[in-house]
């Protein structure tokens, strides 16, 4: 079985100014675990270029801050690339993540 490395994104809904409200990355930390499944999808699109989808399955050992916060997680870092995280199951004492489409919404600066 394939092994996991990497940096997941969790990200809050914050009032910045009375009324607006941004997403904001608000940890990023680094998780271990095992690749489940790989696959990949291009799905057709009304954009020139067919978007890539994947349903990768990659599970976690959490941490307790991973087990309080896992509804905020939104993105893992995988490849080079940040994923979209789909889906989160609850598997004490792990988390399995299934991935989706490339991630174009609000990150740090930092891989």
């Amino acid at each position: 079985m394939a092994k996991y490395a990497g940096k997941i994104g969790f990200v809050e809904t914050i009032e910045t100014r009375p009324g607006v409200w941004e997403e904001k990355v608000v940890a990023e930390p680094e998780y271990y675990g095992d690749i489940l499944r790989q696959s990949r999808m291009w799905q057709g699109s009304e954009n020139l270029n067919d978007d890539l989808n994947v349903s990768n399955q990659i599970s976690i050992v959490a941490d307790p801050y991973a087990f309080h916060h896992f509804h905020s997680m939104r993105y893992i870092y995988w490849f080079g690339t940040r994923w979209k995280i789909s889906n989160v199951e609850v598997k004490f004492p792990r988390l399995i993540l299934t991935l989706g489409g490339v991630y174009n919404g609000q990150q740090t600066g930092t891989a």
